[in-house]
């Protein structure tokens, strides 16, 4: 199918650019046509009453996704500068793969040619022979000057268009971003598969009924899960977000989506639209594992005998490595991954304290279990955290050890904290089940061990103006 060349971009002012502030682009881009847009980000991801947590750019979220599934390409709509940080870090998390851009000048955006230029631009891209699908991001001042990426063409040549806004001045977070792109896909494949036969996985898909978990997990989480969920019969599915446009038709047919991470918003309505029993929480740690496969198995109906089976192997060995790897230390936990929650209680059920954990994410019903367990065992939880909330919180509980975002750390090492990035100590190491129970809390202790390590080197390089003066030294 060709773009009807009809089609062009109505003329709209253009946004001051990026540093006109967020509320002049929201003004700016609803004035433009996008309110729809707008409200339909506001009430998926609804912001904290601080505005917003201190991110990456969010776009940083869906460019990730895109990036890493095969025969998708990726093309970027925004301020040079943008393009240029996003591009660079992807980059810097491997993604060995270009990224298509679509510069842009006054002149051109408020004209409509920028418009032009995308259509181009896609329709140059849209290959069959290398690709099922092209994204399209628009970024701040474009999705600010209402350049309409639902004027695209739905598909040139067998080859899908996505075309999607990921503003920061509405997208609160990279994390929320990866399912606005997540969400976009699976409702093209699921309008897909509702009008006729679809391509298999490239995998064959297990028999019988099948989980999908919905979240970005450390390669050996989704085996372990896997083999918690066999003796009642269940397997998974590939997962979300996912790693080839055929693999959206084996995520949805599925009996379960798993909400592994409580904030994919957009994934989950999917999900939910095409018939799919949503659950919450995650597998970690003794009670949340338990409660777990409690509430996949009541969803598959499965009976209480065979729930009571599975619960009796998956148990046993976490519950044995939780008492070799026992863990006394105080912590805080933040972070903006979406796993905070889960993280703080496989810590606490270690035996570690964790009076505070901050997440940059909002609430939602699909990490409820978790609030409330932690809640009961005197933790605060801090949705939409901001920097100043977790520093507080740090200097209030002074921790043995702070897990946390990169300003967190660098805070905590300047007082003598022993600090770990919340990012790297999860996403390098299982989360769920035995593996995670065995994980997690030797990571802990061993970094505790670094206290009087740290005191030593704030002693060391305190601040020339803080020292007293050496005394003269007669000869």
């Amino acid at each position: 199918m060709s773009p009807p060349d009809g089609a062009t971009m109505p003329a709209s002012p253009a946004a001051s650019g990026c540093h006109g502030g967020a509320e002049t682009m929201q003004d700016a881009a609803r004035a433009a046509g996008k309110s729809a847009m707008l409200d339909r980000l506001a009430a998926d991801y609804p912001k904290g009453p601080h505005d917003q947590p201190q991110s990456m750019c969010p776009a940083f979220g869906s460019l990730r996704v895109g990036l890493r599934m095969r025969r998708v390409a990726t093309i970027l709509s925004g301020s040079a500068c943008c393009v240029y940080g996003l591009t660079f870090t992807s980059h810097f998390y491997g993604a060995r793969r270009s990224v298509g851009y679509v510069p842009f000048d006054s002149e051109t955006l408020v004209t409509g040619q920028l418009f032009e230029d995308i259509r181009k631009a896609v329709r140059e891209t849209a290959r069959p022979a290398d690709y099922d699908a092209v994204v399209i991001i628009n970024l701040c001042v474009p999705t600010a000057s209402g350049v309409p990426l639902d004027l695209l063409p739905k598909e040139i040549d067998g080859v899908r268009i996505i075309g999607i806004d990921v503003p920061g001045f509405g997208v609160p977070t990279h994390a929320e971003a990866k399912d606005v792109l997540a969400g976009a896909m699976l409702r093209y494949a699921r309008t897909e598969a509702e009008a006729g036969a679809v391509a298999n996985p490239r995998t064959k898909l297990a028999d019988g009924q099948r989980v999908t978990l919905i979240g970005e997990l450390f390669p050996a989480d989704p085996p372990g899960v896997a083999a918690m969920l066999a003796p009642m019969g269940l397997a998974i599915g590939p997962q979300i977000p996912a790693r080839e446009w055929r693999d959206l038709y084996g995520a949805l047919d599925c009996s379960i989506a798993a909400a592994v991470h409580p904030f994919y918003t957009a994934s989950i309505r999917e999900f939910a639209a095409a018939g799919r029993a949503i659950v919450g929480s995650a597998p970690v740690g003794e009670s949340a594992t338990a409660d777990w496969l409690d509430a996949i198995g009541k969803a598959a109906n499965i009976s209480a005998k065979t729930i009571d089976i599975a619960k009796a192997q998956a148990l046993a060995p976490i519950r044995a490595v939780m008492a070799a790897n026992p863990t006394t230390a105080r912590l805080i936990v933040s972070g903006y991954e979406g796993s905070e929650l889960l993280v703080a209680r496989l810590l606490i059920e270690a035996g570690a304290t964790v009076p505070y954990v901050g997440t940059a994410l909002p609430r939602t019903e699909w990490s409820e279990p978790d609030r409330v367990w932690l809640e009961a065992q005197g933790t605060h939880v801090q949705y939409r955290a901001s920097l100043e909330q977790d520093i507080a919180a740090m200097r209030d509980v002074k921790p043995d050890l702070a897990i946390g975002t990169t300003p967190l750390v660098q805070a905590a090492k300047e007082q003598g904290t022993p600090a770990v990035y919340f990012t790297n100590m999860v996403s390098a190491r299982p989360v769920f089940g035995t593996a995670g129970a065995a994980a997690l809390p030797g990571i802990i202790a061993t970094q505790c061990k670094g206290r009087e390590r740290f005191s030593r080197m704030v002693g060391f390089f305190e601040a020339p103006g803080s020292m007293k003066p050496a005394k003269a030294e007669v000869v």
